[in-house]
Parts: structure tokens; sequence; C-alpha cells
């Protein structure tokens, strides 16, 4: 809750600027007006991750909702239409699975270019695969009960069956992968960051925070420490959440 509190109203958690800094406070360590410290240039990093906070959980929102939507209609088509159709979908999305998702992840923000959007959208279309995959089992599964092929003896029509009970009947365990892949999408996009694939200096972005500290890691090791530990409790609380969404769905 506090890194959406970051996200969404930044200037209640700090009053510096995540662009403007102080040569004389270069490098200056962590302490009460800097918890995070300041970086070379004099800028305040607490204030850069609490504004970047925005930068990579919007990537976040965007790769995790076009990863459930693209995937659920993939894995919806494929699994009730079945034959043909789902072989032949199943098959390209085995290939997909075989690919790490963060490297197709870079493959796809090489093609379409450098920056936060991009990522968002490569590691949403790196993940469609998993939700597709998840789908279609929750569709194959809800098809064959009996609740479904009693709506096709009372003269119920596909598009209406699929609607009122294969769609509703389907999503849990999609949105219970949703929850959980919230966190890897963090790590994903603050990752691409790290390696120079997001937003160019000195734009703030959780994984440009700890690429910029890397190599003053011998002297002055909180550049990257600090804001990696606040993405490392950010990616952590959402597997817990995620953990006790699914929980909940399992009862």
């Amino acid at each position: 809750m506090i890194a959406v509190g970051w996200a969404v109203v930044p200037r209640l958690f700090t009053a510096a600027s995540p662009y403007e800094g102080d040569s004389d406070l270069s490098f200056a360590g962590p302490s009460l007006a800097h918890p995070f410290g300041t970086d070379r240039l004099g800028r305040d990093l607490f204030a850069r991750a609490v504004y970047g906070a925005g930068t990579t959980l919007t990537a976040t929102l965007v790769a995790v909702l076009i990863a459930f939507g693209v995937g659920t209609v993939i894995g919806l088509v494929a699994g009730y239409l079945g034959g043909a159709v789902d072989a032949a979908t199943m098959r390209v999305i085995d290939v997909f699975l075989s690919i790490p998702s963060l490297l197709l992840a870079m493959v796809i923000v090489s093609v379409l270019g450098y920056s936060t959007d991009n990522i968002a959208i490569a590691v949403g279309i790196s993940s469609i695969a998993a939700f597709a995959r998840v789908m279609r089992a929750e569709v194959l599964t809800v098809a064959s009960r009996d609740y479904v092929k009693a709506a096709y003896g009372v003269g119920v029509r596909r598009p209406a069956v699929v609607l009122r009970h294969v769609v509703p009947n389907s999503l849990n365990s999609v949105l219970a992968l949703a929850a959980l892949e919230v966190g890897t999408a963090i790590l994903a996009v603050a990752s691409l960051g790290f390696l120079g694939y997001g937003a160019p200096p000195p734009e703030p972005e959780w994984g440009l925070l700890v690429a910029e500290g890397r190599d003053y890691l011998a002297v002055h090791p909180y550049v990257s420490i600090l804001p990696g530990l606040a993405l490392a409790l950010v990616v952590l609380s959402t597997h817990r959440i995620s953990t006790s969404f699914r929980k909940d769905h399992a009862r």
C-alpha cells in the first residue's frame, strides 16, 4: 500500500525534487533529511525512489493487463473451440513458454525501441502464454461440467453459455495468476530498466536507480542497496498478497 501511495501521491511522502540536486551534498549518507542518502549529483535518493514508483508500477500494471486480457481471450478461444484451433494455438503457446520471459521481453523491446512504455508492452507480451495456458485448462474443465451441458439441453445458445457460465467460472485461477504475476512483472520491468532498456536518465525508475549506483558500490553501497531493498520489499509484499488471494479463492 505504501508503494501505491508513492505512485499516486508522491508529494505526500517527500518534498524533495527527484531531478534537482545540490553538488555540495554529493554522496551524502543516509540521514533524517535524506533517508536514502544522495547520489553523485546530490539528488535525494528517497525522492527518486518515491517518484520512481509511479513509473515502475504503472508499467507493471499495463504489462499485467496486457497479459491478462490477451492471454484470457486466447485461452478461452482455444479451450472452447477445441480441435485444430486448440492444437495449433497450444503449439504456438508452447514455443513462447520455452523461451525465458526476460529474454523474450528484451528482444521485443529491442524491436520496439527503448522506453518504459515499450518495456510494459514487452513484459506483457512475454507473459501472455502463461495466462493462455491457465485459461484454456479452466475452460476445458468448466465446459465439461453438467450445468454447461444442461444449459445446452434447454436451448441456450453457445455465446450465452460462454458469457454466463464458462467465462465467470474460469476466471478464478486466472485472477490468482494475475495477482502472482504482479511481483514477477515488477522484477522484469526493473530488470530491463537496470539493463538500460527503459527510461533514460534523469527519469526516476527503480531499475535505473539501482544501475546508477553500481559503479560506487565499493565506497557508497547505499546508493544501490537502499533502492534495491525497497524494490525487494515491494515484490515480497505482492507475493504475500497474491498467496493470500489464491488461498481465498481455493476455499
